[in-house]
């Protein structure tokens, strides 16, 4: 299966979005990334780390916002509490 490439970039979209979400999900500088993306084989400079995450960024951000969410990903309330006036004790409202 072929990955599609953006144009007049060298790196599939799946390493451009991985390399962008190791920056944006951990607190790691562009030159951790690199050195992440150095131990899988893939060699980019922090510069160019730091125009994906510029350019792509916001565009994967995009696309997350409008994802249908997961079928089951309903939270559901386990236990309420309430602060009387009154009493100043909080009541388990189950």
């Amino acid at each position: 299966m072929t990955d599609l490439k953006p144009y007049r970039h060298r790196f599939p979209l799946t390493i451009v979005q991985h390399a962008v979400w190791l920056y944006h999900r951990f607190p790691l500088s562009y030159r951790d990334v690199q050195e992440l993306l150095y131990q899988r084989g893939i060699v980019v400079s922090h510069e160019t780390l730091r125009e994906w995450c510029i350019k792509f960024g916001p565009l994967f951000a995009e696309d997350l916002r409008h994802r249908e969410p997961r079928r089951g990903s309903r939270w559901h309330l386990d236990e309420v509490w309430i602060l009387s006036a009154n009493s100043g004790r909080a009541k388990s409202a189950s």
